[in-house]
C-alpha cells in the first residue's frame, strides 16, 4: 500500500492495474483482459461494445443472478429466457435453437456454478444464425474445458472478482476478448468513452478498477492455486458424506467438458419428492448456525423489473423452475474444516428427515 501512496497513482490504469491485467492473461491463458470495477459493469461493457441495435433480442438463461439480465436491459436489448439442462443447470442449446427469431442478435450463456455451458453446440447455433456469443463466466475463474481455458470461447467472456468469488479484488471484474482492437474499445468504454483528452467518439461509463483493488488481486493470485486445492478437498468431503441420501438429486458438479474445476460453489438439489421442502431445509440449517443459500431464487424473469422488459421463449421453463425451487448452495471456502463440514452434513440429514 505504501507504494501506491508514494507513486500517487490511485486509479486510471496505474502500474498495479496493468500488472494485474498481464498476470491474469498469463494465469488464465486469455488473449486480452480489460479490468473493470465489478462484474456487472463488465457485462454492460461486453454487450455495449458489440453495438447491437436497440430492441434486439439476446437469448439467455433465467437461472442466473439478476446482473445478467440487468446488463441486457441497460443496453436497451430484450432478454429472451429459455430453459436449462436439468443436470448441468446451464442454458439448453435445444431451447436456444427454438427461441431464435429475426430479432435475435446474441446468446448470453452463464457457466453456472463453474460448470461450462455446452460451448460447442452453442457455437454451432451462433454460426448458423450469425449471432454473437457472450459468456457470463462470473463463477468460472480458472476453469478449463476439453480444449483449454473456458475463456477462449465465445466472442467475449466476463468475470466477477466480487468478495464472494474464488478469486477476488473485494470488488472488481473483467472482460476477456480475442483482439487488440476490442481490448482498446473496452478500455475506452470504462473511461467515460474518452480515447484521449477531449476526444470521445463512443459512449462510455466510469468503471475503472482502482490500484487498491488491483493490489488485492495480485496478493490473491499468489495463493489462488492453494485456495482452489483447499476448496477441492472440502468438495470431496461433502461428496463422500452425502452419498446415499436418496432425497438429493445428482448434479453435474463437474460435467463432461471439464478438465480443471475451481470448486466455486457446492450446490445440492432437494428431490421434489422429499417430505421436506427446500425452504424448510434452509430454515432448519439456519437454526443450527449453517447458512446455506437458495441460489438462484427466484428465477430472474420473475423479478418485476426484468419481467417488464423481457419475454420467455416459445417453450416452458420447467427445469429452471424446478432448480430455483429446490437448489441449495452449501457453505464452501478454503478454511472450512472437517468438523464444520460434518456439522453441515449432520444438520442437513436432520433437516431432510423432519
Amino acid at each position: 500500500m505504501k507504494g501506491i501512496w508514494d507513486r500517487g497513482i490511485l486509479t486510471n490504469s496505474g502500474p498495479l492495474h496493468d500488472e494485474l491485467e498481464k498476470t491474469l492473461c498469463d494465469y488464465l491463458d486469455a488473449p486480452y483482459i480489460s479490468l473493470y470495477s465489478n462484474g456487472t459493469t463488465a457485462l454492460l461493457a461486453a454487450l455495449s461494445t458489440l453495438e447491437l441495435k436497440a430492441g434486439s433480442e439476446v437469448i439467455t438463461t433465467p437461472f442466473t443472478f439478476i446482473a445478467t439480465a440487468n446488463a441486457i436491459i441497460w443496453n436497451q436489448l430484450t432478454p429472451v429466457f429459455v430453459d436449462i439442462d436439468p443436470v448441468t443447470l446451464n442454458i439448453s442449446p435445444q431451447q436456444i435453437e427454438a427461441a431464435v427469431t429475426p430479432k435475435t442478435r446474441a446468446i448470453l450463456g452463464v457457466h453456472v456454478f463453474g460448470v461450462p455451458c455446452d460451448i460447442d453446440a452453442i457455437q454451432d447455433i451462433a454460426e448458423r444464425h450469425s449471432l454473437f456469443v457472450v459468456y457470463d463466466a462470473a463463477h468460472a475463474f480458472g476453469v478449463q474445458c476439453h480444449c483449454g481455458s473456458i475463456l477462449q470461447h465465445g466472442d467475449l467472456s466476463t468475470l466477477s472478482f466480487h468478495a464472494t468469488k474464488v478469486f477476488n479484488t473485494f470488488e472488481g471484474g473483467a472482460v476477456v476478448c480475442k483482439e487488440e482492437a476490442m481490448k482498446a474499445k473496452l478500455d475506452t468504454f470504462k473511461n467515460f468513452g474518452l480515447e484521449h483528452e477531449g476526444v470521445a467518439d463512443q459512449l462510455g461509463i466510469n468503471a475503472k478498477m482502482s490500484e487498491f483493488n488491483a493490489a488485492v488481486g495480485l496478493l490473491q493470485l499468489g495463493r489462488i492455486d492453494e485456495d482452489i486445492e483447499k476448496r477441492r478437498l472440502v468438495a470431496v468431503e461433502y461428496q463422500k458424506a452425502l452419498q446415499g441420501i436418496k432425497t438429493l438429486v445428482p448434479l453435474a458438479h463437474c460435467g463432461p467438458l471439464v478438465q480443471k474445476r475451481n470448486y466455486s460453489y457446492f450446490p445440492i438439489q432437494i428431490s421434489s419428492g422429499s417430505a421436506t421442502s427446500r425452504d424448510e431445509v434452509v430454515n432448519s440449517l439456519g437454526a443450527d448456525g449453517v447458512f446455506a443459500r437458495r441460489y438462484f431464487y427466484p428465477l430472474v424473469n420473475q423479478f418485476q423489473s426484468v419481467a417488464r422488459a423481457s419475454r420467455v421463449g416459445p417453450l416452458d421453463l420447467t427445469n429452471a423452475e424446478t432448480a430455483a425451487a429446490n437448489i441449495i448452495c452449501l457453505p464452501i471456502y478454503p478454511d472450512l474444516n472437517e468438523t464444520d463440514i460434518q456439522k453441515v452434513v449432520q444438520s442437513l440429514k436432520k433437516a431432510l428427515v423432519m
